[in-house]
């Protein structure tokens, strides 16, 4: 049975690190296809290995469960969030500010499919920089959105998402895009 476990949060760990956002137990439950003592199983030994021996720790509040850094390496952490900070954001952050503006809210899933990679450490980026919010969606419990931040509007001096440069012809070209994709 133990190994089981192990097993189970070796899975769990994989899937929340992939996940890169909080999941509910009800979401691991599903998509590993486990019974939830099981899940509650590998996330007690997941939680023990991740206090003693690493840098990542398994955190739970209410019914979310994500992967965090364990408090020994805060100042660690916390010095390569300023150094992220003071660098000038990339092209594929830009990009992805963009889509978020001109479509958000929005799935990290439709960001990923747009750009055509995996956005996960971007968007963390853009959110530590407060770039843009994360906010629950109302269609999927397991799933966000994400938006441009009010900074974000009062930075580039727009009090509505309408005034972004060509925004009309913009979100045409957009919904021809998606269009064409779904056909």
């Amino acid at each position: 049975m133990n190994n089981t476990h192990n097993k189970i949060a070796q899975k769990i760990e994989a899937f929340l690190f992939f996940q890169g956002e909080p999941v509910t137990s009800k979401a691991l439950s599903k998509a590993l296809d486990i019974d939830n003592d099981s899940i509650e199983g590998g996330l007690a030994i997941l939680a023990q290995r991740s206090e003693t021996d690493s840098g990542i720790v398994l955190i739970r509040y209410d019914d979310m469960i994500t992967l965090g850094t364990h408090m020994d390496v805060n100042d660690f952490i916390e010095k390569m969030i300023k150094d992220d900070l003071q660098k000038e954001l990339s092209k594929s952050a830009l990009e992805t500010l963009a889509i978020i503006l001109y479509q958000g809210p929005v799935k990290r899933a439709d960001i990923d499919y747009v750009r055509g990679v995996n956005s996960q450490f971007i968007l963390r980026n853009l959110l530590i920089r407060g770039l843009i919010t994360r906010v629950d969606d109302p269609s999927d419990e397991r799933a966000f959105l994400y938006r441009p931040s009010l900074e974000l509007m009062a930075f580039l001096g727009i009090t509505n998402i309408h005034q972004l440069p060509e925004y009309d012809e913009v979100i045409s070209k957009l919904s021809g895009f998606k269009s064409e994709s779904k056909e």
